[in-house]
């Protein structure tokens, strides 16, 4: 597997700095923004949001890294990532603002704009129960100074903090709480605890009322609130999931009627020549969809590098996109790259509204013989049908290069998953 640039600066620093031999004498090693920027800007090398980003040689060592001041930084065996859960729960409907024209919440393309749709509609008020709630802080501060212990291989760590710098994508406060939101515009399996303790550190020692650190997710008209708590301040890994809700705007509803005249009309096109997807998470697939629309075109290591994708992933989820007819591939013309944009029918369904959206990409999902059978028989059955009805029908339709048991398992996976996720347009 290739190595990124950032796999290979980190591979010189440690050899420089004789890193690995360092951190099993001390348990830890200081490293500051100067030495790392004798190979690559210390701003790309420090940035891991999620483990799948974090670079070779931390992953097979066990490390994490975490800023203590402007420029400094320390590197350890410190459990730094939480996970999120993964339990099902019900969407919300909430109603937009219809005298807003300003914001276009069919229409959101960064983490502000999810937060301040987020606002206006007064999904934060039900969220947090607050009823008067206002902006009050954001953007980049010093976290002044501070310690804390850390879970590592060798039990607790003492960290100190002076003056490093922390960013608050919103904070708005209400009569009992200060509320801090960390906002991201794409799907992860995991997050960084410090995008929420630092802040939440911070502003525990700065004001008397409640500190909630609030993470939000927005991805294809829905918003996901999770409120965490830290069962022990003075304990990074402490920290705990409060509660979650799920919301969406929208001003219709996508029905088993609706769902039935697609099956009805749609045309089953010819299985292409491509690889069959394995990408089980359709959420997923919209997401980088998404992504591209913000940014037209994405390398593939920029993908691995600033999302939640390993490389792995990242070729599974592009060639899903491919599949359906949403995602093309070619060459950056300045930097060579090979990487992603939106088709022109990808453009044309990310410019519908959230509603239509959901339908033409059931439209594209059931033109495809195998999910059309699938889904017919099991609303047919009334729940999905299991797998070894769904391989006899792949072994039928003569999938393109699918032909061990071991691939049609895989590959079956990938059918529940976005089968899945068409029941669950309906259910909601």
């Amino acid at each position: 597997m290739k190595k990124s640039k950032n796999d290979l600066a980190w591979e010189q620093l440690f050899k420089k700095y004789d890193l690995l031999n360092k951190i099993s004498k001390e348990g830890f090693f200081a490293i500051s923004s100067a030495q790392i920027n004798q190979f690559r800007e210390s701003r790309l090398m420090t940035k891991f949001d999620h483990k799948s980003q974090l670079p070779k040689q931390f992953k097979k060592n066990n490390l994490s890294i975490l800023p203590t001041s402007r420029g400094g930084y320390i590197i350890g065996t410190f459990e730094t990532f939480s996970n999120f859960n993964t339990d099902e729960i019900s969407i919300l409907p909430i109603k937009f603002p219809s005298f807003l024209e300003s914001l276009d919440y069919q229409n959101i393309s960064s983490e502000s704009t999810a937060i301040n749709c987020a606002f206006v509609s007064k999904i934060l008020h039900h969220f947090t129960e607050e009823e008067n709630l206002f902006p009050t802080v954001n953007g980049r501060m010093s976290s002044s100074t501070f310690n804390f212990n850390i879970n590592s291989s060798n039990g607790l760590f003492k960290i100190c903090v002076e003056n490093s710098q922390i960013e608050i994508d919103g904070g708005y406060e209400g009569d009992a709480s200060l509320n801090l939101i960390e906002a991201k515009n794409y799907i992860s399996d995991d997050f960084l605890i410090r995008q929420l303790y630092y802040p939440y550190k911070l502003w525990s020692e700065k004001i008397t009322k409640q500190i909630r650190p609030i993470f939000l997710t927005y991805t294809n008209g829905v918003f996901h609130l999770r409120e965490y708590t830290f069962d022990n301040i003075e304990h990074y890994n402490s920290i705990t999931l409060k509660k979650h809700n799920k919301y969406i705007l929208q001003d219709s509803s996508f029905n088993i009627e609706s769902l039935i005249e697609i099956l009805e009309k749609v045309k089953i096109k010819r299985e292409p020549e491509i690889p069959f997807p394995q990408a089980d998470s359709f959420e997923r697939v919209i997401n980088l969809c998404e992504l591209l629309k913000q940014k037209s075109f994405l390398s593939k290591e920029e993908i691995t590098q600033n999302y939640d994708f390993d490389s792995r992933q990242t070729d599974y989820y592009s060639n899903a996109g491919k599949y359906l007819g949403l995602i093309e591939f070619g060459k950056d013309d300045n930097t060579g790259q090979i990487g992603c944009f939106l088709s022109r029918t990808g453009q044309q369904v990310f410019n519908f509204n959230l509603i239509d959206r959901q339908q033409e990409f059931v439209k594209l999902i059931t033109s495809h013989k195998v999910f059309n059978l699938t889904l017919k028989r099991s609303l047919e059955k009334g729940e999905l049908i299991d797998k070894n009805s769904i391989i006899e029908i792949m072994k039928n339709v003569k999938l393109y290069k699918v032909s061990s048991d071991s691939t049609y398992t895989r590959r079956a996976s990938t059918i529940t998953g976005w089968i899945n996720w068409i029941i669950k347009q309906i259910e909601e």
